[in-house]
């Protein structure tokens, strides 16, 4: 299932987001952040974001070596339309306005895991990347939608 179709069918937004989340292992961080994975897991990201019925996104880099196969990647590990994996603002387009206009969203929990460190990836391309959660987080941060993205390097 797409991530749109998936979105679309969760229904149910929320008018209005706490800053911090309250309870469970999200107790503490913010509602639109991008941020390390440090002490958290990946199943407790999910079970967190299975609790709040919010959507979870994982992609999982560890093979990925230059920027087309992280755009590639992600696009395909989040079930993102084709055009995702042309570049990083294609990638953005497609986790922020299509999705806001297929209905309303209940909130992501996004993970990025072992996000390559090569010459092929290098450390400007890994902000880019970063960059662009960065702007989603704010994205759906305007529009009072929780967005949460951990990321680890590989």
């Amino acid at each position: 299932m797409s991530l749109k179709k998936e979105m679309n069918m969760a229904g149910g937004g929320h008018s209005a987001v706490p800053a911090v989340a309250t309870e469970g292992p999200l107790r503490g961080v913010r509602t639109n952040i991008v941020q390390s994975i440090r002490a958290f897991r990946v199943q407790d990201l999910q079970d967190a974001a299975r609790s709040m019925g919010q959507h979870f996104l994982y992609a999982n880099l560890a093979n990925a070596q230059t920027k087309q196969d992280v755009l590639d990647m992600i696009g395909q590990q989040f079930m993102l339309p084709s055009h995702t994996g042309k570049n990083f603002d294609a990638l953005y387009d497609s986790i922020t306005d299509p999705v806001h206009k297929s209905g309303p969203q209940p909130g992501f929990i996004a993970v990025l895991e072992h996000i390559p460190a090569n010459l092929k990836f290098d450390k400007e391309a890994r902000e880019q990347l970063l960059d662009i959660f960065r702007d989603a987080a704010d994205y759906w941060g305007d529009r009072k939608i929780p967005f949460r993205c951990f990321y680890s390097f590989l």
